[in-house]
């Protein structure tokens, strides 16, 4: 079939606006991938600065992404977060502004209950330790009545502590509380007391002196806070009006805290000298114990776990280093490192990293931790056996002494 002249003209010039036409779309699809992957000149200027990537990569997703981007905060702690994590360092890093306000607060201790402290003694019994000035206290418990029931609900010696101490606990307010049946370990009959919830103020320093053994003292440091240095110089103070001969420093389940409160404490034992080395990248110092504590005679036990960490390592390791005292329990964490604490514009926090901790001796604790001279295997049914060798050391070390 032949076509008109006209036609085939027609044909001509279509082909050849499409050969163009194509020419050109082929051509913007080339530029399209190929202008996609070069860096236009500010964003050039951007990458080339500190942290630049970044700021590109934030400029790109306000430009392009699909959906609504995160708050930024939310995208600057999650870039903080994944920045310090490539330090490979988990006691350096980032906290949002409320857990960084709780961080603040936690030291002050505080919670709704009746204020005592619940431990299994060696033969398995739930023992009550209230404290001092406490609703407990002013309600008539004593330190070693023993707990038999919780609001008429007998306890049974086998029930975990943390389920006990969470039956002790409530909220404050008009009539609320609990009664507590218990009875003294020498005592026939028990005695129902009821106790008001109140605001209880937790204290970094619990002592008594042993119903078990009346000549020694038992010191537990909860934590290391600001008010620790006094409230252990009012406990050793106490002890000592009651004659006792011997001590037991408890730093079981301490993870740390301020550090020169720490030690503080530790001056108390030991008349001057090392407490711990500190290693910077500036190079090492030596942190002294002040001359003059108020137990630098009475023989000592130090009882440890694998939750004593940092402060209470360095407390243990600068008491056994120097002579002062052994250690009992289990080996410790192994977290000798210092953390110092910045708090930024919005409230957030950040530790960093800054040191390592060395006792006396020279021993690395990060990662290492404090074996103990004496190693007990916790008993599995909560008894305190730790405690238990502890009185047993202490009072065959004063008979060979007396010898």
């Amino acid at each position: 079939m032949k076509h008109p002249a006209s036609f085939r003209r027609r044909l001509a010039n279509a082909l050849a606006r499409g050969a163009l036409l194509g020419a050109l779309l082929g051509t913007a699809f080339f530029a399209g991938f190929v202008l996609r992957d070069r860096v236009p000149a500010t964003a050039q200027e951007r990458s080339a600065a500190p942290f630049g990537l970044l700021e590109e990569v934030e400029h790109l997703l306000e430009q392009n992404y699909l959906r609504v981007l995160p708050p930024h905060a939310e995208m600057e702690y999650a870039a903080i977060r994944g920045y310090l994590g490539a330090l490979s360092d988990p006691f350096t890093f980032f906290i949002d502004p409320p857990v960084a306000q709780n961080e603040s607060e936690v030291l002050a201790g505080q919670y709704g209950g009746i204020g005592v402290q619940v431990r299994r003694d060696e033969r398995g019994d739930l023992v009550l330790f209230p404290f001092r000035d406490g609703p407990a206290a002013r309600a008539g418990i004593a330190d070693g009545d023993l707990l038999l029931a919780v609001d008429g609900a007998p306890i049974s010696p086998q029930e975990r502590l943390d389920v006990v101490d969470r039956m002790l606990r409530g909220e404050v307010g008009e009539g609320r509380g609990v009664t507590v049946t218990v009875r003294q370990p020498d005592a026939a009959t028990a005695r129902d007391v009821f106790v008001a919830f109140e605001v209880v103020m937790v204290p970094s320093v619990v002592w008594r002196v042993l119903h078990e053994a009346p000549d020694l003292g038992y010191v537990q440091i909860i934590r290391f806070t600001a008010r620790t240095p006094e409230e252990l110089r009012a406990a050793l103070a106490d002890l000592e009006t009651q004659g006792v001969a011997g001590l037991i420093l408890d730093l079981r389940g301490n993870s740390g805290g301020l550090l020169q409160e720490s030690v503080a404490v530790a001056s108390e034992f030991l008349d001057g000298g090392v407490v711990f080395y500190e290693r910077t990248r500036n190079g090492e110092t030596e942190t002294l114990a002040t001359p003059g504590g108020a137990a630098l005679g009475q023989p000592l036990v130090v009882l440890v776990d694998q939750g004593t960490a940092s402060a209470a390592e360095l407390v243990a390791g600068a008491l056994r280093d120097r002579g002062r005292g052994i250690l009992i329990g289990q080996k410790t964490y192994g977290k000798g490192s210092v953390q110092l604490i910045f708090r930024l514009a919005d409230g957030s926090s950040i530790h960093i990293t800054s040191a390592e901790w060395f006792t006396p001796a020279r021993a690395a604790l990060d990662g290492q931790g404090l074996a103990p001279d004496i190693a007990m295997i916790p008993a599995e049914d909560g008894r305190d056996v730790e405690l238990g060798e502890a009185i047993r050391y202490l009072t065959a070390s004063r008979a060979q002494a007396a010898r």
